[in-house]
């Protein structure tokens, strides 16, 4: 590995003093061999990072900073130390092992039983920060409230609560008949109805708006091409949403509907699957930033398993119809210049397995770098959460993690993390 001087801070006095805001609780402190440093994008020798409350107050040098007398350390040997990893693109309470109508045999309450799992799942696999975008009775809601406090375990959560969409499209309900159709929250037409529906989203607890803007690959009846909502209609939930200081992501497959959610303001375009030129350069030209969330791993599932798990054949037609052009797309977006951040839409795969998909990255165009940032400093951006997560920083929140060998060598080595700290508390390995 590069070994560069880590500049921080060169004394003990510097590294190991804490901030006035947290002066009070013993701190923990934690090294490795090696760590890192997304936002320099290079690796640093022999880190040592000073934990309190759950947050980082100091990084600083081992070699140059000894610890203090009776200091409490957790030393994971020759591993390798990141921040915890971010997921922008996930459903809790979706199962990939359950898929068509099979889901019918399960009662409602059964999906946010499963969501707790999953939660741990994706926890144990090294994200410590997910983005739920839709779920079904506000299970993503319920389920952050659990963990917070201390009643499940699983990764921070920003959820949307149900996602909005227009009558009959990808975020309604399409797989059953009239006799048995009940109105669907979030769905509404018109820019007044999907106002309220964003007002409505946010006053029950969601952190994040989640818009349909395209049809998708698994609903009924709709084509993951078609528009269905108008720019002004994206327009308004944008500035809805923006009003309340809230961020949106659009489930955008087809072109025209990409290009429409970016000229309205919406912050990402998940899926992307689609996007021509022309869409490639408004994300790249436009000044209020827009990223591309790009789930380009689980088609691989889904083509492996979807049948025998029940998904329609017209849905897994639909996935092999986007698959490679979404993958050939996540190149040229990237490229480009297009700002990307780590996407898997997991519950369309197995939540646990979803590290799978940095390999995809870097084998379309990322360096093994550029992947992990998009994981961890470019999804806190995205979030607006830069202060809290995505790095190991000062002041930010203890979430790390730690593998074998050097994952810029190997990416894979994020597959099989062995290492999970979340708020400063080692959750999985080195106990």
């Amino acid at each position: 590995m590069k070994n560069i001087a880590f500049s921080l801070c060169a004394t003990a006095a510097c590294a190991l003093s804490a901030p006035a805001w947290a002066q009070e609780a013993p701190i923990t402190y934690f090294t490795a061999a090696h760590m890192v440093d997304v936002e320099s994008g290079k690796i640093v020798d022999q880190p040592i990072i000073g934990v309190r409350e759950g947050r980082i107050i100091s990084v600083a040098d081992r070699k140059t900073a000894p610890l203090p007398a009776n200091a409490k350390l957790v030393d994971l040997g020759n591993k390798t130390l990141l921040p915890g990893l971010i997921d922008m693109h996930v459903h809790l309470d979706s199962l990939a092992e359950i898929g068509g109508y099979n889901g019918l045999q399960y009662t409602d309450s059964f999906w946010s039983m499963v969501a707790v799992k999953n939660a741990h799942d994706m926890l144990q696999a090294g994200f410590t920060t997910v983005r739920n975008v839709g779920s079904a009775d506000r299970n993503d809601i319920g389920l952050k409230q659990a963990i917070d406090g201390g009643y499940a375990s699983g990764p921070r959560i920003v959820p949307a609560g149900y996602a909005l969409g227009a009558t009959g499209g990808h975020c309604d309900s399409t797989f059953l008949p009239p006799s048995l159709e009940k109105q669907q929250e979030g769905v509404a037409d018109g820019e007044h109805g999907l106002r309220y529906e964003v007002r409505r989203q946010r006053k029950y607890g969601a952190e994040v708006i989640k818009v349909c803007a395209t049809g998708g690959v698994f609903s009924r009846n709709t084509e993951p091409g078609q528009q269905q909502l108008s720019e002004n209609e994206l327009r308004a939930i944008a500035d809805e949403a923006h009003q309340w200081g809230l961020k949106v992501a659009a489930h955008a497959h087809g072109a025209s509907g990409i290009k429409a959610a970016i000229r309205a303001g919406i912050d990402t375009i998940e899926h992307a699957s689609l996007v021509d030129d022309e869409g490639i350069k408004l994300a790249v030209a436009r000044k209020q930033p827009v990223w591309f969330s790009m789930d380009v791993f689980n088609t691989d599932y889904t083509q492996s398993e979807g049948k025998k798990n029940g998904v329609l054949e017209d849905n897994l037609r639909k996935d092999r119809e986007v698959a490679q052009i979404q993958r050939d797309n996540f190149r040229k977006a990237h490229k480009a210049g297009v700002r990307m951040v780590f996407a898997s839409d997991a519950g369309v795969m197995p939540h646990g397995q979803v590290g799978g998909q940095f390999k995809i990255m870097v084998q379309y165009g990322m360096s093994a770098m550029e992947a992990i940032q998009a994981a961890t400093r470019n999804a806190a951006q995205a979030l607006g959460r830069e202060k809290d997560i995505g790095a190991i920083a000062v002041g930010r929140y203890a979430d790390m993690i730690a593998v074998d060998g050097d994952p810029l060598a190997n990416i894979r080595a994020l597959e099989d993390v062995d290492v999970v700290i979340k708020g400063g508390t080692v959750v999985k390995g080195a106990q």
